[in-house]
């Protein structure tokens, strides 16, 4: 049986650093393997006047890091079309018709359109509505729009792009990329979760302490400067990357393991976050900005970002969920740029044993001091090192009986690693199959929306003291004073 897709892509913002950088790679590595052959292909819009034989020459420099042979290149290349492209202008899309049924009929692709918007969101309801009124959507093949964050700004934004969206596309016809749900380790989650019974037995309130989630970034912020400044830690990672994340830790189980059961246990556990009020914000979340450092400049400093800017570039809070499963437990999370260095981990810190039996002189050697026993820990490594680590309590060797922690890993093989697909082509792969399981859905990007926009309109009204933290380090001191008001610390630390 054949594993071949048929669809006709269309990537408006074809000429993008995003395209280069992460589609035509991905879609070149799905060529390589046969999910893509003889039945696909591409067209790439944008205003730049491009010939097809210069689009040709800029996919094929865009896969000079894989090392395939030339001729393998020029055949995926041959599938590749540009149209120069105004997205608010009507005749495009006319011309856009055109050339899509004619390499319809060319390719046999059987009336299947996978729509890329790699572009500004303000553009999204724009594209959206023409293709509606110029009848690009076809009658009697599939259609499918994948659309990348920022989905919004806050709620009332969101909610406006959506609504746009659904004027064209029926929820089920939407996927809203979020690269780290089709990274290795997060789609683990549900694996470790469900299909083990030793820990799901043990993934509740009764025996977790508390929960941290870290998603650390070396670099400041790059040529990503403009649209940072005007987002921030918050609501660049924190309500999307790190909700989703926790959303996956901290759902029930599905009913079976299909895109709807899982939407609806997501959207159950986001609605279960404890709303913060206003005045909870500042002993919940701490914020920061970065300084110089040696050889790095203040984030004021840097190209393109305001001297006065309040954008942080940092972000740790304490996350309640209000169920029967999690009451009790804080989840801790940080994000942040210019720290120590650049990971993403999940810590789940057990609860000790209510007794600890070995505390006691008789069965300890004479110079021995108390035995304490530290809490076991399951870390989830999701970057760079992919794998997981179990920290428990064994007898340290030696006379008495002292206990030291001990940790049991794993780590993916490197060279299974190497061939596993990297996030975009999985997602790409999951949207030419129609499976949004790993794509966020409409009511998820509500509620997160609706959790973060509490502490954005806080920060927004009150001045920060900023910068507050040094490159190198894991952020502002104020970071950790959140867990040790609560008796906890990082595991993680510097």
């Amino acid at each position: 049986m054949s594993n071949e897709k048929i669809a006709l892509f269309t990537i408006f913002g074809g000429t993008g650093d995003l395209a280069q950088r992460k589609l035509y790679p991905s879609l070149f590595k799905l060529y390589q393997k046969g999910y893509l052959k003889d039945h696909f292909a591409v067209i790439g819009t944008a205003r730049r006047p491009w010939t097809d034989d210069h689009y040709h020459e800029v996919i094929s420099d865009s896969l000079a890091d894989l090392n395939a042979d030339q001729e393998t290149v020029t055949q995926f290349a041959s599938h590749f079309y540009y149209q120069s492209h105004d997205v608010t202008d009507a005749e495009h899309y006319r011309t856009l018709k055109k050339l899509s049924k004619k390499l319809d009929a060319q390719y046999g692709l059987q009336g299947n359109r996978i729509f890329y918007l790699a572009m500004a969101p303000n553009f999204f309801g724009t594209i959206a509505q023409h293709l509606r009124s110029e009848n690009i959507l076809t009658d009697n093949g599939f259609n499918r729009v994948i659309i990348e964050k920022p989905f919004g700004h806050d709620y009332e934004s969101a909610k406006e792009l959506n609504d746009q969206l659904t004027a064209t596309f029926n929820e089920n016809q939407i996927y809203r990329i979020d690269h780290y749900l089709g990274k290795e380790m997060i789609q683990n989650i549900t694996a470790i979760r469900f299909g083990n019974n030793i820990w799901e037995s043990l993934w509740n309130n009764r025996y977790i302490d508390n929960v941290q989630i870290t998603l650390s970034e070396k670099l400041g912020v790059e040529e990503r400067a403009v649209y940072y400044d005007n987002s921030g830690a918050l609501r660049d990672m924190v309500q999307n990357h790190i909700l989703q994340i926790l959303s996956l830790l901290t759902m029930d189980q599905p009913v079976e393991f299909t895109e709807n059961d899982i939407d609806v246990e997501k959207v159950k556990a986001l609605r279960s976050l404890r709303p913060l009020k206003p005045e909870e914000v500042a002993t919940n979340f701490v914020r920061g900005q970065y300084g110089a450092g040696d050889d790095a400049k203040a984030y004021r400093d840097e190209d393109k970002i305001s001297s006065d800017s309040n954008t942080d570039t940092f972000v740790a809070g304490k996350v309640m969920i209000d169920n029967y499963r999690w009451s009790g437990v804080p989840f801790y999370i940080r994000t942040g740029k210019r720290l120590a260095d650049k990971f993403t981990r999940i810590d789940v810190v057990f609860k000790r044993p209510v007794v600890n039996i070995f505390n006691h002189e008789d069965v300890r050697a004479n110079d021995d001091a108390a035995t304490s026993l530290d809490p076991n820990i399951l870390t989830i490594n999701v970057e760079p090192t992919e794998g997981f680590e179990l920290r428990m309590n064994a007898k340290a060797i030696g006379q008495g009986f002292a206990t030291t922690p001990v940790k049991l890993n794993y780590s993916h093989d490197a060279e299974a690693t190497a061939g596993s697909p990297e996030a975009y082509e999985r997602l790409l792969h999951d949207a030419l199959n129609g499976d949004a399981t790993n794509f966020t859905h409409w009511q998820e990007v509500a509620d997160s929306w609706k959790f973060v926009d509490v502490i954005q309109k806080y920060w927004d009204e009150h001045q920060p003291e900023f910068p507050n933290y040094r490159p190198g380090t894991m952020g502002p001191d104020a970071a950790d004073e959140l867990l040790r008001q609560d008796g906890h610390r990082w595991v993680y630390r510097n």
